[in-house]
């Protein structure tokens, strides 16, 4: 404990000393800079507009890799499909694990998929 002593009186005297210099009338002016690298360039948008109802519309069914997601899709259609019975359904299933579609060789096909499309409906096979 005696030897910390001297080293805590050191850094006491080392505050009381850099503070000396401080008074409440002086001002400081500062950079406010940014944590992150680089700033994201795509604009900021808001949520798609929500559709009005589900008849005669086109609804693309993503399914990702895991097994079950099919499936899941397939029962989601046929549960929509009892009832808005004029609505078209588009399944797209993505074999690649634990990537983004639109960064596969298999970029061009979902963007016609999803341009394709009036709404989405993902299924996660988990």
């Amino acid at each position: 404990m005696r030897k910390s002593m001297p080293a805590a009186i050191l850094v006491l005297l080392a505050i009381i000393v850099a503070c000396a210099g401080c008074s409440s009338t002086s001002t400081a002016e500062f950079e406010v800079m940014s944590p992150w690298a680089d700033a994201d360039p795509i604009p900021v948008r808001g949520i798609s507009p929500r559709l009005d109802a589900l008849d005669g519309k086109t609804i693309g069914l993503y399914a990702n890799y895991k097994r079950s997601a099919v499936p899941q899709a397939r029962m989601v259609e046929r549960k929509l499909k009892e009832k808005f019975p004029t609505a078209q359904f588009v399944l797209y299933h993505s074999t690649g694990p634990n990537v983004n579609e639109i960064e596969t060789e298999n970029s061009e096909k979902f963007i016609a998929w999803a341009k394709s499309v009036d709404a989405v409906i993902a299924t996660v096979g988990d």
